[in-house]
C-alpha cells in the first residue's frame, strides 16, 4: 500500500467510525504476514484486513474472505485467546506516522475490563503487527531480535517502543507558516527532501505536491529560497492540510497507463495530472482498488511446482524429438531389405574387397534398367554383405515397433503434464495448488517424505451463471474435471472442452430448459479462458451432451473421450469472462 501517514489519517478515521464498539467475532491468519478480523456490529459483520507483508503492507475494510490454512498458525491462536469477544474501544493513528493502534477492551479474570492493543506498523520491509498490553509486547507476527536491530527489539515481554523519527512536525496540528519556516531550516539537499524531513508522515508524493502548489520545483536547492518564499510555501501546505482537517477528503489512486499504479492519496495530486486519476467514495475503496493492480499474493509452492513441471516438460520434449528422429530412421528399414535383395540377385557379379558397387536395381520401374550404388564391407564376402543388410533390416523393423510405442507413451505423458501445468497456472488458492501436488505425487513425479502435511480441505469447482441465467460449473484441475463431469453433471447437461487443447471441463446445467446459443457462447468463453489457448484467437471448443462423454478404463485423471459433438470458435474476452466470474459471489 503506497500511502504515507498524511493520507493514512482519513483511512484510520473511516475504520474508527465503522468499527468502534464492534465485537471481535473471529480472527483468521490467511498467510504468514496477514490477519483478517471479523467485527460484529448491530445488523452486520465487517471484515478488516491487516497485512505486514514487506511488499504489500496494508489495512482496509474488505468484503472478500481470503483462503485460510487448515491449521491456524500460533500467532493466530494467540490472538483468538486474547481478542475474541473483545470490543474495539477505538482505532487511532500514532501522531501522523504510518502506525495504527487498535485498542480492544476485553474481560479478564473476575470481570475486570482490560485494554489490549494491536499495533499495525505499515513501513515497507519493516512492517509488523504487534499485540501489546500495558505497553508490554505479548507477541508479534514478526519477531525482531538484537541480531536484527540493536535499537528496537520486538519480542514477548519487551517494552514496546515506537520506531525512531517521532520528533517531526504534524502538519495537521501545526500552523502552516511555522511548518514552512521549519522546512527552510532543514539541511536537506532539495525542497522535497526538506519537507519530508520536517514533517512526520509525509511521503515523496505529498512533498512534491506541496512544492508544486507553491510554484517551486521539488528538486530546487534550499539555498535558492529565502524568507520571502515562506508565504507561498505555507499557502501550499494549508491547501492540503486545511481540507483534511475539515474532513474534506478526496480518495485518489494515480495510475500510469492501464495497469501501473503509482500511489494513493487523500487529495487530488495536481502535479501528476498527466496520469490517470481515479477517485473513490472512501479510502478503503481506494486501497482495495490499488491492491488489485498488484495481483494476488504469490503462492510459494505454486512457483516450485511450476518450475518442476517446466523442467519435466522440457525433458520430455527433448525425448520426443530424439524418438521422432530414431523412428524416422527405422521407417527406412525397407531400404535395407532392398539392398539385401539386390545383392542376392547380383551375387556373382559383385567384386569382393570393394567399398561400394553399382548394381542393377531389380525394383526399378523404369523401362531401361537402372543401377544403384550399394555400400559394402570390404572385409566381408558378397553373401555376408547381403546377410548383414537383412540383419540390419530385421533389427530396424523390431526397433520401429518399439519406438512407435515409446513415442505414443511420451506424447501422452506430455499431454497429461500440460493439463496439470494449465491447472497450476490457473490455481489461485493453496487448496488448488495442493491438489495439483497430490496428483503429481500419485502419478509418481514427486516423491513423498515421511513427514505428513496437515490435511487441507478440497477446493471446489467454480459455480457461476450466464447472463441469461444458466448455471455453469467449471473444473480448474483434473480432479475437479472428473468431479464436474461424472459426479455433478446430469446426462442431459451440456459438456464443453477445448478441442485437442488441455483445459477445463465446463458444464451447462439444463434444468429442464432448452440451452440457448448465448449460454453456449459464454460457457465456451470460460472453456477457452481456462485452457492453454487463453491468449489465442478463434479457439475451437467442442460441446456435446454429458451422456456422450466417457472415461476409458485406466485413463489418467481428467482424460475422457466423447462423440456427437459440435464445435464453436471463440476468442477469449477478459472483460466478458470477469463479468461472468463476478456472478460467483451472488450464488
Amino acid at each position: 500500500m503506497n500511502i504515507d501517514g498524511l493520507s493514512l489519517a482519513p483511512l484510520v478515521g473511516e475504520l474508527n467510525g465503522a468499527l468502534t464498539g464492534g465485537r471481535i467475532d473471529k480472527v483468521f491468519q490467511p498467510d504468514a504476514y496477514s490477519l483478517l478480523l471479523w467485527v460484529r456490529q448491530p445488523g452486520e459483520t465487517l471484515r478488516i484486513f491487516l497485512s505486514a507483508n514487506p511488499e504489500r503492507p496494508k489495512l482496509l475494510l474488505t468484503a472478500s474472505s481470503p483462503e485460510n490454512p487448515a491449521v491456524a498458525p500460533n500467532f493466530c491462536m494467540l490472538l483468538r485467546k486474547h481478542l475474541e469477544d473483545g470490543r474495539i474501544a477505538n482505532i487511532e493513528q500514532h501522531s501522523l506516522d504510518r502506525i495504527v493502534n487498535i485498542n480492544i477492551d476485553v474481560r479478564a479474570e473476575r470481570g475486570i475490563i482490560v485494554t489490549k492493543r494491536l499495533v499495525i506498523e505499515i513501513m515497507g520491509k519493516h512492517s509488523n503487527i504487534i499485540l501489546t498490553q500495558d505497553n508490554i509486547i505479548v507477541d508479534a507476527i514478526k519477531r525482531v531480535n538484537a541480531h536484527v536491530s540493536r535499537y528496537r527489539q520486538v519480542l514477548p515481554g519487551k517494552e514496546y517502543v515506537y520506531p525512531p523519527g517521532q520528533d517531526r512536525l504534524n502538519i495537521l496540528e501545526t500552523e502552516p507558516s511555522l511548518f514552512a519556516v521549519r522546512v527552510l531550516a532543514e539541511s536537506a539537499s532539495s525542497l522535497s527532501k526538506a519537507i519530508i524531513a520536517a514533517g512526520i508522515g509525509l511521503g515523496p508524493l505529498t512533498a512534491r505536491e506541496i512544492a508544486w502548489r507553491g510554484g517551486f520545483s521539488p528538486d530546487i536547492s534550499l539555498s535558492e529560497l529565502d524568507h520571502a518564499d515562506v508565504e507561498a510555501l505555507s499557502e501550499a501546505v494549508a491547501s492540503i492540510a486545511v481540507p483534511l482537517q475539515e474532513g474534506q477528503v478526496t480518495p485518489s489512486v494515480i495510475v500510469e497507463g492501464q495497469s501501473r499504479p503509482l500511489a494513493i492519496a487523500a487529495f487530488a495530486p495536481g502535479h501528476l495530472s498527466q496520469y490517470n486519476l481515479h477517485d473513490f467514495p472512501s479510502m478503503s475503496a481506494a486501497v482495495e482498488y490499488f491492491d488489485k493492480f498488484k495481483g494476488r499474493p504469490s503462492l510459494p509452492e505454486k512457483d516450485l511446482l511450476t518450475k518442476m513441471l517446466t523442467a519435466e516438460l522440457a525433458k520430455l520434449t527433448r525425448k520426443e524429438a530424439v524418438l521422432v528422429e530414431e523412428l524416422s530412421q527405422a521407417e527406412n528399414a525397407n531400404e535395407l531389405r532392398k539392398y539385401g535383395d539386390i545383392l542376392m540377385a547380383n551375387l556373382y557379379t559383385v567384386t569382393a574387397g570393394v567399398y561400394e558397387q553399382a548394381l542393377l536395381d531389380i525394383y526399378s520401374t523404369e523401362p531401361d534398367a537402372q543401377q544403384i550404388v550399394i555400400k559394402l564391407d570390404p572385409e566381408r564376402s558378397p553373401l555376408e554383405n547381403a546377410q548383414q543388410y537383412y540383419v540390419k533390416y530385421n533389427k530396424a523393423k523390431r526397433s520401429g515397433e518399439h519406438l512407435a510405442g515409446q513415442l505414443k507413451e511420451c506424447q501422452g505423458e506430455i499431454a497429461y503434464l500440460e493439463s496439470i501445468a494449465i491447472a497450476l497456472s490457473h490455481a489461485v488458492a493453496n487448496a488448488e495448488v495442493n491438489e495439483v501436488r497430490q496428483e503429481l505425487i500419485t502419478a509418481g513425479y514427486i516423491k513423498t517424505s515421511e513427514k505428513r502435511r496437515p490435511p487441507t480441505p478440497p477446493s471446489a469447482p467454480l459455480s457461476v451463471k450466464t447472463s441469461d441465467g444458466f448455471s455453469l460449473i467449471v473444473g480448474k484441475n483434473n480432479r475437479q474435471n472428473d468431479q464436474v463431469t461424472f459426479k455433478q453433471a446430469q446426462p442431459d447437461d451440456l459438456w464443453l472442452h477445448t478441442k485437442d487443447i488441455p483445459g477445463s471441463h465446463v458444464i451447462i446445467r439444463g434444468e429442464n430448459r432448452e440451452i440457448t446459443e448465448h449460454a453456449i457462447k459464454e460457457a465456451a468463453q470460460l472453456a477457452a479462458y481456462f485452457s492453454k489457448s487463453r491468449q489465442s484467437a478463434n479457439v475451437p471448443v467442442d460441446y456435446t451432451q454429458r451422456r456422450h462423454v466417457r472415461k476409458p478404463s485406466g485413463a489418467k485423471p481428467g482424460f475422457v473421450i466423447y462423440d456427437h459433438q459440435n464445435t464453436v470458435y471463440v476468442t477469449p474476452d477478459e472483460t466478458l469472462v470477469q463479468q461472468i466470474l463476478r456472478s460467483q459471489q451472488f450464488l
